[in-house]
């Protein structure tokens, strides 16, 4: 019996260690916050890459629908006051947001490549209903929680869910029409430091 009840215990820390920090922001931030950006729909995947290594530090997912742009930023330690988030969807993506966002991680020591594919208005939509419905996600779990999520799609049945994101970077480039860019600048690397204006 004793026996039994420590691994009862033993079971749900586990569970708990597996779970993701929530966060949920109130209704009317969200609604406050709600941008939809002009032009077609896309899916933007942002990877930080370590520059003396090589090695993929986080990857975020944005989402640009026709009802509205989010982040899905799963276990990132990104946050800013006039930016909502809930469980790892982050609101209010403007233009200077995403500059802020970039910037936020692209440093000395990092880099950041974004890849930005144009996607049927219906895919944006079913992404951005994946993103939000997925919930706060554990550490060490970005690159596996967007490769679950693109695998759903339509055109993205071929992903392979993975851990690694220059892995997923890969996969993610493979598309045709990606179209990628990169940032690297001489920030220090406490990007606490960092301030946004305008955003």
């Amino acid at each position: 019996m004793l026996k039994r009840f420590f691994l009862l215990v033993f079971v749900l820390l586990g569970l708990a260690a597996c779970a993701g920090e929530s966060k949920w922001a109130p209704d009317d931030d969200v609604i406050r916050a709600s941008y939809a950006a002009p032009g077609p729909s896309k899916l933007t995947l942002f990877t930080v890459i370590n520059v003396r290594t090589g090695q993929g530090g986080h990857s975020a997912l944005m989402v640009s629908a026709p009802s509205q742009r989010v982040l899905f930023d799963p276990a990132g330690s990104f946050h800013h006051p006039r930016l909502p988030e809930r469980n790892d969807v982050i609101y209010g993506m403007t233009d200077p947001a995403v500059d802020f966002y970039i910037d936020y991680h692209s440093r000395k020591s990092w880099r950041v490549v974004r890849q930005d594919l144009v996607v049927p208005d219906a895919v944006a939509e079913q992404a951005l209903r994946a993103v939000q419905a997925y919930g706060a996600v554990p550490k060490a779990h970005c690159a596996n929680s967007i490769t679950t999520i693109l695998k759903s799609l339509p055109g993205f049945e071929e992903t392979k869910v993975t851990y690694f994101p220059v892995n997923l970077m890969e996969q993610f480039a493979r598309h045709p029409g990606v179209e990628t860019s990169e940032f690297h600048d001489d920030d220090p690397d406490n990007n606490g430091e960092i301030l946004a204006r305008g955003v």
